[in-house]
């Protein structure tokens, strides 16, 4: 009778297969969902962009930064204490905030002796550097006396305001140009007086400048249109 039962047992797990326990387990096996059995491999999803071996070897060395440059780039450099580089020469000065184009055409007759010599046109940039440096100068003044950087001739924006205008009259600006010596040995004179170097005045129209010993003249003229 017991063998009755074991052979009837038998043909019933015969016929229904694996029992329902067993196919439950294999579901819920961690092998079945994330590895597998025939490569070993783990394949459990992982989140963000996978980074294979060849990638993990590139990775930055701190020796192989790259060293500080300290070769000219052909453009301005700006220096950390006195102002800009420019063509591998240091400047004395650098353009303040207010520095601007000008709008009014202005031209400089250079005079000797009650004789014209040349006539500049300084409406194209917002600063002319003046000296005896080639290189950087804009205008290049050759007397043995002027500085290498002598002189600045700066555009730049003025704010003026209607006289009893009132609290809401609105400012009028202007761009004018300005003169600073730039600490020269033998002076920057404006109107036959010298100024005082690094600071700015305003030129005015028909002013006339003088730089050093030179006797030649810049007469300052604003185009009025």
């Amino acid at each position: 009778r017991d063998r009755d039962r074991d052979r009837d047992r038998d043909r019933n797990k015969d016929r229904d297969g694996k029992s329902t326990g067993a196919r439950i387990q294999y579901r819920d096996s961690p092998k079945s969902q994330f590895e597998s059995s025939n490569t070993g491999k783990d394949r459990r999803p992982k989140w963000g962009k996978a980074e294979d071996e060849d990638d993990q070897k590139k990775k930055i060395n701190p020796e192989d930064k790259e060293k500080a440059n300290f070769g000219l780039s052909g453009v301005l450099n700006e220096d950390e204490k006195t102002g800009m580089m420019y063509k591998g020469i240091l400047l004395k000065w650098s353009e303040p905030p207010d520095a601007h184009m000008p709008k009014k055409r202005w031209r400089i007759y250079v005079f000797k002796n009650d004789e014209i010599l040349d006539t500049l046109h300084i409406h194209r940039q917002s600063a002319y550097l003046v000296g005896r440096e080639e290189k950087i100068a804009d205008i290049l003044v050759e007397h043995p006396s002027c500085s290498k950087q002598h002189a600045v001739i700066q555009f730049r924006v003025k704010t003026t305001y209607p006289e009893n205008a009132g609290a809401l009259a609105k400012p009028k600006r202007t761009v004018e140009p300005y003169l600073m010596d730039l600490g020269s040995t033998n002076g920057t004179f404006l109107n036959q007086r010298r100024i005082d170097e690094s600071k700015y005045l305003e030129i005015g129209n028909k002013d006339v400048v003088k730089f050093g010993e030179s006797t030649r003249e810049y007469v300052f003229i604003k185009e009025e249109s």
